[in-house]
């Protein structure tokens, strides 16, 4: 495990790729493919089919609510400066929704306790 201080250091570990698992994901089921993806992405195809399988950004598993929202981001997807906003939206709710605070409490492994609110003072 990794010893994390920063929330930003969450984001980039943690949030990012799972976002980018999910956001492949729904595009693939929408017919994307895996070229296409990776070209939004600004990774590799061998990335996205890792994204895909869950064997990248597997270690966040987001609300019902978070995937849904996920997932109606995927199709305003059509270009990279697109994703760049649509990530930028969803990082906003992870932080709006106090998701960073579930995965810093689950990923962290620091003595933080529950109800902190550093981030948010």
């Amino acid at each position: 495990m990794i010893e994390l201080v920063q929330p930003q250091e969450l984001e980039v570990y943690y949030i990012l790729p799972a976002l980018r698992r999910e956001l492949a994901t729904a595009l693939k089921q929408a017919g994307k493919s895996q070229k296409d993806i990776a070209e939004l992405f600004g990774v590799s195809e061998a990335a996205v089919s890792q994204y895909v399988h869950a064997k990248r950004g597997a270690d966040v598993t987001f609300t019902e609510e978070m995937k849904n929202t996920i997932k109606n981001a995927a199709p305003r997807i059509t270009d990279k400066v697109a994703f760049l906003r649509e990530t930028q939206h969803l990082l906003r709710k992870v932080w709006s929704d106090k998701i960073i605070c579930d995965v810093c409490h689950s990923q962290n492994g620091c003595a933080i306790p529950k109800n902190c609110a550093v981030c948010f003072e």
